[in-house]
């Protein structure tokens, strides 16, 4: 196996620019137009390297790669070419390889972008690999099996499962005495709770993170009302839902249950260094259960994990990220059937643990969540079995634009919650915008 660890991005490739690179590809790759992969590309019995990409950090990849040099052991004439890097600049770096026609055979991927890789052609179509068992998703929950599908085809296989999840301070709320927050609880009795954090420190730390602008958060508390966040190329709500929203949390602002609006800008990024439970200067955020045990090492308190306010029907499996083959590799068996190998094979399952989330197969999870020491990925597999039974259905994965609505909506949030525009007046400008966005 060769590796190749984590390399700054080639400055000035963005995600238009990667956009762009893909949509060129049927000609860089020798024309895909029409043409089965693996009719294209029969593969023989010499030796095979495929080229693997992921985003992570170093114990990702160190169980990523054990995971796959044990593929390799059982299939010798297998080797794997290896690159891995963190989640900036991850999607620059695959355009960087578009570029140049060496987009990788396996790659990770979030719901963010996997169903425009999939209208533009960019994935592989694992359908009729599901339908002849070469790739068994039996042993998926249907719902995490779902969110894997673009117009009812599979492109992508949940590399693990998670959940959005409420991380709360346990050892500051006991010092405090106050209750820990519960799965369940409904939204406006949280935001309660927050406030009543907020006084029992005399100030000094807020009850929760303010999520006004956190897409997840919104996503549940729409789904907890029956509605949802999209429907087909279209926001899923209107104006009168998305103001109840935000006027929510002007509430918790009033009352203090929320810290000042540069401290949640600051926090409303990826890194999970800067989120405030773990600065100090809340006793809740909102985060992936699977995000946890790296939370947890940001802070010597004990963190504890709760589902997010409202009915746990809301959620549903979700995969943290996907594996998806790219169409045009010119082993296509080989690269499903290490997919394969990935998602059911048990001694796979243990070397990947649950850094990613619960294995995708239930099968293997079992196997998996009885392995676990660690207190803080004990909560995850807690967390996890306590959920499962609890799931409503899985919606389709988010529309192409769906990156440019997260990003609107924590504008909007923020500009309501600095005063530098009203509820109303920024809830019209999202409806409009997101809306263009869905709609390119």
């Amino acid at each position: 196996m060769r590796a190749q660890h984590p390399a700054p991005p080639r400055p000035g490739v963005d995600r238009r620019r990667f956009l762009g690179a893909l949509g060129g590809l049927p000609l860089v790759a020798g024309g895909l137009a029409g043409c089965d992969a693996e009719e294209r590309a029969p593969v023989d019995d010499g030796p095979i390297e495929l080229s693997v990409f992921w985003w992570g950090g170093a114990q990702r990849a160190e169980a990523t790669e054990k995971a796959l040099r044990l593929y390799s052991q059982q299939n010798p004439r297998v080797r794997f070419r290896v690159t891995w890097q963190d989640l900036t600049g991850y999607y620059d770096r695959l355009a960087t390889q578009a570029t140049g026609g060496n987009v990788p055979d396996l790659f990770q991927i979030d719901d963010t972008v996997l169903a425009e890789y999939a209208q533009r052609q960019i994935v592989l179509d694992l359908s009729r690999y599901v339908a002849d068992k070469r790739l068994d998703l039996a042993d998926l929950p249907a719902g995490l099996a779902r969110y894997g599908q673009v117009d009812d085809r599979t492109v992508a296989v949940a590399a693990a499962q998670t959940g959005a999840a409420l991380v709360f301070n346990r050892d500051l709320l006991h010092r405090l005495g106050v209750p820990e927050p519960r799965t369940g609880m409904p939204w406006r009795e949280y935001v309660e709770w927050a406030g009543r954090v907020t006084r029992a420190s005399g100030g000094r730390v807020a009850g929760t993170m303010d999520p006004s602008g956190d897409y997840r958060a919104l996503w549940l508390w729409l789904r907890g009302q029956g509605g949802e966040l999209y429907q087909g190329r279209q926001l899923g709500f209107g104006t009168a839902e998305l103001l109840d929203w935000f006027e929510l949390w002007q509430v918790a602002r009033s009352h203090r249950a929320t810290p000042s609006a540069a401290l949640v800008e600051q926090a409303d990024t990826r890194d999970l260094s800067r989120q405030l439970v773990v600065t100090g200067h809340t006793a809740a955020s909102f985060a992936w259960s699977h995000q946890l045990p790296e939370l947890q090492r940001y802070t010597d308190d004990e963190l504890g994990l709760v589902g997010l306010p409202g009915s746990p029907a809301a959620q549903w499996a979700r995969a943290s990220m996907y594996w998806s083959a790219f169409r045009g590799t010119r082993h296509p068996g080989v690269v499903v059937d290490v997919l394969n190998f990935l998602t059911t094979n048990v001694a796979a399952g243990r070397i990947l643990g649950v850094e990613r989330g619960l294995n995708a197969s239930t099968a293997v999870r079992r196997f998996v969540a009885d392995g676990v020491t660690d207190r803080a990925q004990k909560q995850v597999v807690a967390f996890g079995t306590a959920l499962d039974d609890l799931l409503g259905p899985a919606p389709a994965p988010p529309p192409k634009g769906h990156a440019r609505v997260r990003a609107l909506l924590i504008a909007a949030a923020e500009s309501v919650h600095s005063g530098r525009s009203g509820a109303r007046a920024a809830t019209s400008r999202f409806i409009a915008e997101g809306n263009a966005a869905l709609a390119e």
